[in-house]
């Protein structure tokens, strides 16, 4: 999927001053690509591969129908927010065989927006616990998928085992406005830690 908002140039505007760097994780199958590609306004860097039968050992296909391709490195998207502000997204695998990846993608970074399905639930554990061991404020979204339950906030807040003051929402990673809101939430959030910072 290409980005809905891909333009001709890659360059920034000459007026940018300041960037920041957000963490979109999940586990392995969760939409990490498609949400850094609807967002993006650049063609999303992707380093996704056809999945072989090698991979069917290490990867859990179970509940995913028709996944062909996998990300082996990570997803690179940006957007401009304002004339001197840019947002650069960098979706992070999901696997466990790329943890070791999480600390160059996580420095520097501001937050994650940690992506859940709710027929997964439990893959979703290890991905926060290396959210938590970075030391990165995050947000967590409910992706939405055709096939999947769906339960109460306080249900899947209960089940995740999220403090009252991490931002839980629901979000189609193919729809541009809902993605804009997951990462809204994820930003609001951030600010209301830095004024609580002394």
């Amino acid at each position: 999927m290409d980005s809905a908002l891909a333009s001709d140039t890659p360059y920034l505007r000459d007026s940018v001053r300041t960037a920041v760097k957000i963490l979109i994780v999940g586990h392995f199958a969760v939409g990490k690509t498609t949400y850094v590609g609807t967002l993006s306004e650049i063609r999303p860097l992707r380093t996704e591969e056809r999945m072989t039968q090698a991979g069917a050992m290490v990867d859990d296909l179970a509940g995913i129908k028709d996944k062909t391709t996998t990300t082996v490195a990570m997803d690179f998207g940006r957007l401009t927010l304002s004339d001197d502000l840019v947002l650069y997204l960098f979706g992070a695998p999901g696997q466990q065989r790329f943890t070791r990846l999480w600390d160059d993608l996580a420095r520097g970074a501001l937050g994650a927006l940690v992506l859940v399905d709710t027929a997964r639930l439990k893959q979703s554990f290890e991905i926060m616990d290396l959210v938590e061991r970075q030391g990165l404020p995050y947000a967590v979204a409910v992706n939405h998928f055709d096939a999947s339950p769906v339960f109460p906030e306080s249900e899947v807040r209960e089940a995740l085992d999220l403090a009252d003051t991490t931002p839980l929402i629901t979000c189609d990673a193919r729809d541009r406005r809902s993605s804009t809101e997951a990462l809204i939430s994820l930003v609001d959030h951030l600010l209301t830690l830095d004024t609580e910072t002394p």
